[in-house]
Order: C-alpha cells, then sequence, then structure tokens
C-alpha cells in the first residue's frame, strides 16, 4: 500500500514549539501523523512550518514545496503573526489563505485547518493593548471559518475559552502549547479525520508525560527569552499598538467601544466578499 503523504504547513505552533523531544521540537502535526496509517503502514510525513511565518510565507514559500510532494492531506495553520505585524491587513490575509487553500485542494489533498486564541489573550496583556489584538485574530478566525467551508476543508475549532483557560495545555512562554496541549491539538484533529475514515491509527495520546510547566518557569521565561520576544516585535508592532489602545481607551471613555468590534466584523466581511470566488460563497461566522 502507498504510504499516506501528510504535509504541514505554518509558522511555530505546527514547528511544535513548547513540545521538546530529543533536543528538537515534536508537536502536534508529528503526534498526529503517528495515527493517521493503518497499523503496519508507514506515513510520509514532512513538517515545512517555520517560526514566525505569515501567511506571505506559507503562500509563497510553504505550499509549492508542499505541492512538489503530491501530499494527501495538508494542515495549514497560520495567521498570529500577521496579527502581530504593522502592516496587518485582513483583506490581504483573506487573499493568502484562499490561494493557499485553493491550491492545496487543486491537488486533490484533503486540507485540515484550525481558529486559534489571540495572543494577548495568551499573554494576559491589559485590556487597552489585548482588545486590539483580539479583534485582529477574531477577524483572521472569522476568514478561516469562511474559507474552510469554501474549500471543504476539515476544521478544528480551537479558539474557545476552556482551551485557553486551561493553563496545563501551554508551555512557560504563555503563548505555545506544551506536550498536552500539542498532544490535545493533535487528538483533536485526529478526531476529525477520523470521523471522516481518513485516520486508521490510533489517536494520541492526551496525557502528557512531562509535568506542565511551572509559575516560576513561566516567571522566569517573561524575565528571559520573554522579554526578547516582546523586544523584537515592539520594533515593528508597538507604535502602532499604543495608537490603537490610545483609540480604545477614547472609545471606552465614551461608551462606544462596541463600534469598534462592529468595524472589525465588516473589515472580514469585506475582505471575503471581495475575493474572486473559487466555490460556494461562506460567510463569515463569529470566532
Amino acid at each position: 500500500m502507498t504510504p499516506v503523504t501528510y504535509v504541514a504547513l505554518g509558522d511555530s505552533l505546527t514547528e511544535g514549539v513548547g513540545d521538546p523531544v530529543d533536543g528538537a521540537w515534536r508537536g502536534w502535526a508529528a503526534l498526529l501523523a503517528a495515527g493517521l496509517g493503518a497499523p503496519g503502514h508507514a506515513v510520509d510525513f514532512h513538517n515545512l512550518a517555520v517560526s514566525g511565518a505569515q501567511t506571505c510565507d506559507v503562500r509563497d514559500r510553504q505550499t509549492p514545496r508542499a505541492l512538489t510532494l503530491a501530499p494527501d492531506l495538508v494542515s495549514v495553520v497560520v495567521g498570529v503573526n500577521d496579527t502581530l505585524r504593522c502592516t496587518f491587513d485582513i483583506r490581504t490575509v483573506a487573499t493568502r489563505l484562499d490561494e493557499v487553500y485553493a491550491a492545496v485542494t487543486a491537488g486533490g489533498a484533503v486540507l485540515l485547518t484550525a481558529c486559534v486564541p489571540d495572543p494577548g489573550a495568551m499573554l494576559g496583556l491589559p485590556a487597552a493593548l489585548g482588545r486590539p489584538l483580539a479583534r485582529r485574530q477574531r477577524a483572521v478566525n472569522a476568514v478561516v471559518h469562511a474559507l474552510s467551508e469554501r474549500h471543504g476543508a476539515l476544521h478544528l475549532h480551537a479558539a474557545d475559552a476552556a482551551w485557553v483557560a486551561d493553563r496545563t495545555l501551554w508551555s512557560a512562554d504563555r503563548l505555545h502549547p506544551g506536550e498536552r496541549g500539542h498532544r490535545m491539538f493533535a487528538a483533536r484533529f485526529h478526531a476529525l479525520l477520523a470521523a471522516e475514515g481518513l485516520a486508521l491509527g490510533a489517536p494520541p495520546g492526551t496525557e502528557s508525560e512531562l509535568p506542565p510547566p511551572s509559575r516560576a518557569a513561566s516567571l522566569l521565561w517573561l524575565a528571559t527569552a520573554g522579554t526578547g520576544w516582546v523586544a523584537r516585535r515592539c520594533t515593528d508592532l508597538l507604535p502602532q499598538l499604543l495608537g490603537l489602545a490610545a483609540e480604545e481607551v477614547r472609545h471606552t471613555v465614551r461608551g462606544t467601544g462596541a463600534g469598534l468590534d462592529v468595524r472589525a466584523d465588516h473589515a472580514a466581511a469585506a475582505a471575503l466578499a471581495g475575493l474572486v470566488a473559487s466555490g460556494p460563497q461562506a460567510q463569515p461566522e463569529a470566532a
């Protein structure tokens, strides 16, 4: 029997950051790959995800490489890094994702997608800073929802409150899943595939082999590596984010904060409406 070829595209979440094994990142995609094939049948797994990748990187670099592998299954989980850039534009994100999804499905591959929590919630940012990021991520998730339906993807809803609130699922950096989080992510994708008869192996175990990070470890990360992470993004995002925060405060004082949510929702809807139809038109849904 010909091995199933699975290619994973995306950023650090798919690369496996937060789930170290033998000096390297493993992650949910590798755990999922192990449960795709029937017992005794190999899976040809390729993880092309790169930490820091944006939708342009997935479209321009990762997708062409993936197509040369003639994949049977492709996962595309990306978008958080786009929201952390001053160049963020939901119309551009929607266009890139539509092109990636179309390219993957045109080759006959099964497409896996997911929406993810906003980084502001994960980091516990103050409301004035966190809400603008949350709106951006909700917009990305709305686009991912709609385009997943349009292109017939199997879509995983992973932005729910319970997922965010369970700190045992997350690594010390507060942004990436820990081992248990990666296992849960893989198990939920496996369940989607199994329901379609596309995952024939055993589902990934959901219990971690290592203990979750302690509060002390989280604080240490924030004081060391976390400081560098924030500093690298501050040079790009912070000036704009401070402006967004000031706007947030003004609207909060005036009692018109809901208008910012409506504006973001309209922008996501307009981004989808502006795409050239490549299948049944789907409407954005709330993340």
